[in-house]
């Protein structure tokens, strides 16, 4: 398929334009080799003591923490309560937070109180799926750590839920929400690298924390954490402090590193070409450092067909994770076009510009003499010499000083939904596009086999 684009004259002069343009935003990206990117950040807003958002967190370990303590970064948010099945982050959540805040064991306790508007789902992957589901039929918004759902089946319930009671609803893939990827999603949109075919992504981590090898607290007992409970949709276990603490090793309560990190790339992916996802993966690996019983890869490698649909031609997708990558870690999400490349890191973005030439070169030297010289005569006939002004061939843009950060934009996307009724970056559906095909991923892995995704009807095919 031939994707529609404007000519890349107009590209550079819209892109030459944009500071002008955007000349009285609150801030600007910096200027790069001559390139300037004007990106308007959001502006600060006030809101009266009694227009305030009350939110609660519900699984109060790192993201969860960090989670709140962005959220509290939007004015006219305050948290007012914390859920936890372990003893000591509620007491935690006291010295951040405020000692009067309410603090439970029982997340249902927190949807029963007239004075909480929104949660934070920062628990495990297994009960994201409940908690949610629970939490907007009690009528609180929810912001639910990715991935969406644990299995695919939940997902389908989760975007029922959030359909049937109208509640607003925010995966917590927060890259979407940055403004690199909303600038390469108008990058693509133009036309700036031509059709793409090709895309990769790396998430690469050197550090045992990074490899989910967390902390465990010296008080750590069925007394301090509640068991029963963690366990109680899932396979019953002798107390195992590290199936609480680090959750993500195993499979009864995470989705390893394709759920817990290809999730986020799929989802940069699909925000910025606005695809429905791929229609077959194919997912390898294995544990090659981190032996320490836990039942996920340490490397994972995945290949995603995309089939070609009205907002982008047929393209292939490898992503790699790798807990063990010996060159200190890496990041890398790249997008290739018939005429350009675009690459996101942590604060930038480049755009690589390359076309080929309409005249296709000569490889005549196995020719006769004499044909060489008709074919000289043949070609200067078919492709004459044409000249035209030559393009900047790359940009760099960076982010600017002050910036807040991706996941600061997508609470206040979150906060703007709850309160003017804007449309959220990453609804149910959305993030069951983004997840589905990861659990899949892991289907492959573990199966040793390419497993079909139906990115219409978000399904396995059986």
């Amino acid at each position: 398929m031939k994707m529609k684009k404007n000519s890349r004259r107009k590209f550079i002069q819209k892109v030459g334009k944009s500071t002008a343009a955007l000349a009285g935003a609150h801030t600007f990206l910096n200027l790069t080799e001559n390139q300037a990117l004007a990106h308007s950040l959001r502006p600060k807003k006030r809101y009266a003591a009694n227009d305030k958002i009350r939110i609660a967190c519900v699984g109060t370990g790192g993201m969860g923490m960090g989670d709140t303590n962005t959220a509290l970064m939007v004015d006219g948010v305050e948290v007012v309560a914390a859920c936890d099945l372990y003893n000591g982050r509620l007491t935690r959540a006291k010295e951040l937070w405020g000692k009067d805040i309410y603090t439970t064991r029982d997340y249902r306790e927190i949807l029963e109180r007239d004075d909480i508007d929104a949660i934070v789902n920062a628990t495990s992957d297994h009960w994201h799926d409940q908690i949610s589901i629970d939490a907007m039929k009690k009528g609180k918004a929810v912001y639910c750590e990715k991935p969406m759902v644990h299995k695919v089946e939940q997902g389908h319930e989760v975007i029922k839920a959030q359909k049937e009671t109208g509640a607003v609803f925010q995966v917590g893939s927060q890259f979407v929400s940055g403004i690199s990827f909303v600038k390469a999603k108008e990058l693509i949109a133009e036309g700036a690298i031509g059709n793409i075919n090709f895309a990769e992504a790396i998430f690469d981590r050197f550090s045992a924390t990074g490899a989910w090898q967390y902390s465990i607290p010296l008080d750590a007992s069925p007394k301090t954490v509640d068991w029963d409970t963690y366990l109680s949709n899932t396979t019953k276990r002798e107390w195992d402090p590290k199936r609480f603490f680090r959750w993500r090793n195993y499979l009864d309560y995470g989705t390893g590193v394709s759920g817990d990190l290809f999730v986020h790339l799929l989802s940069m992916l699909h925000f910025i070409t606005q695809s429905k996802g791929p229609n077959l993966i194919y997912s390898s690996g294995g544990l090659r450092y981190w032996k320490d019983g836990r039942e996920v890869p340490d490397l994972q490698a995945g290949m995603f067909d995309y089939p070609e649909t009205e907002t982008h031609p047929a393209f292939n997708l490898v992503l790699r994770a790798n807990f063990v990558d010996g060159s200190g870690g890496n990041f890398l999400f790249r997008i290739v076009g018939d005429e350009g490349e675009i690459k996101i890191g942590w604060d930038s973005l480049s755009i690589k510009k390359k076309k080929l030439p309409k005249a296709p070169g000569m490889s005549i030297n196995s020719f006769a003499a004499d044909m060489q010289e008709q074919y000289k005569e043949y070609y200067a006939e078919k492709y004459p010499p044409t000249y035209e002004m030559k393009e900047p061939e790359e940009m760099l843009y960076t982010q600017p000083k002050g910036y807040k950060g991706d996941r600061f934009e997508h609470f206040s996307n979150f906060f703007e939904s709850m309160r003017e009724g804007k449309a959220v970056t990453e609804d149910a559906e959305f993030g069951l596009r983004a997840c589905g095909p990861t659990l899949a991923g892991n289907k492959s892995y573990f199966e040793k086999k390419a497993i079909a995704w139906d990115p219409d009807n978000m399904k396995m095919p059986v």
